[in-house]
């Protein structure tokens, strides 16, 4: 079993960026953590533990290599939407468990002693340094990872696992710094020079639990997102003329928007049952109705 094997049975299910990462310690990423965590650049969304982040091995001690894809996610512009683009399709922490899964069990079924562990954003390693490592994509200024053909409308998933595959080369381009996400990001979260204040992104305040600042509120109504954010992603010149999905579950069953009579009318109960599936019920109710309050106001 290779590296060229694990791939192409990954082209086969249709998943097209593919890497391999090594194990570490990452100690450059480590500099970085603990100069946002100076910054105040944490939103406490993060795994706390810093040799957790950097350090594969503290999760799965026999790690080997870390297998890592992204999911393009992208179908179209709707210009009424009021949810972000990656809540349109089927919750991605779902689909990407499953295809991660898929993979697992093709090297499992050709190497008997596979062990491994999946996550799709729920994990303690940084998912877009892992893929910028692996050479699936490079950073953008919005620190976004950005891919050849999907551009930067990518879920990432990885596999920490025990088999020791050869490591990609780490992909050393960046975006064009053509500053048109700095410019034009509500917040004001992207700071330029690769750095960001995730606390002051839309997509956090969309999905912040405590009350919201009187500029957070502004930021929200001149927006009209009651989850998410696409602003820094939209002009993205990276971003124009990139393939569409090819993965199903991202292109069928949509849905563009949230309608505030419905919300108002269920239940948390219905709530959960009704949008189970998609990436902005893991949230609840009650912070996208403050949202949907607020934007009427």
């Amino acid at each position: 079993m290779n590296s060229k094997d694990l791939k192409e049975f990954c082209y086969s299910i249709g998943i097209k960026c593919v890497g391999i990462a090594g194990i570490g310690p990452y100690y450059d990423l480590e500099e970085i953590i603990k100069d946002k965590l100076n910054k105040g650049y944490f939103t406490g969304m993060e795994e706390s533990c810093i040799e957790k982040r950097i350090d594969p091995r503290k999760t799965m001690k026999n790690a080997e290599s870390i297998i890592v894809c992204a999911f393009p996610y992208y179908v179209k512009d709707v210009d009424d939407s009021n949810i972000s683009k990656y809540c349109y399709g089927k919750d991605y922490h779902i689909v990407v468990k499953e295809k991660l899964e898929q993979i697992a069990q093709y090297i499992k079924s050709k190497q008997g002693n596979f062990e491994y562990m999946i996550f799709a954003d729920n994990g303690p390693l940084v998912d877009r340094y892992l893929a910028s490592i692996s050479g699936v994509g490079y950073y953008g200024i919005n620190n976004n990872i950005i891919t050849d053909e999907f551009g930067s409308y990518v879920f990432i998933g990885y596999i920490i696992n025990n088999y020791k595959f050869e490591n990609d080369n780490v992909e050393k381009r960046t975006c064009l710094q053509c500053k048109k996400c700095i410019n034009n990001c509500p917040g004001k979260a992207i700071l330029g020079n690769f750095e960001m204040n995730p606390k002051l992104c839309l997509s956090y305040i969309t999905q912040k639990k405590e009350e919201l600042s009187e500029d957070e509120i502004n930021v929200l109504k001149e927006n009209k997102k009651v989850f998410g954010c696409d602003v820094c992603q939209d002009v993205c010149p990276h971003n124009k003329n990139i393939s569409t999905t090819n993965i199903k579950e991202f292109y069928e069953d949509l849905m563009f928007n949230l309608d505030k009579d419905e919300i108002n009318s269920i239940s948390n109960k219905e709530f959960k049952r009704r949008y189970k599936e998609k990436a902005f019920s893991w949230r609840g109710k009650k912070i996208i109705q403050r949202n949907m309050e607020i934007l009427e106001k």
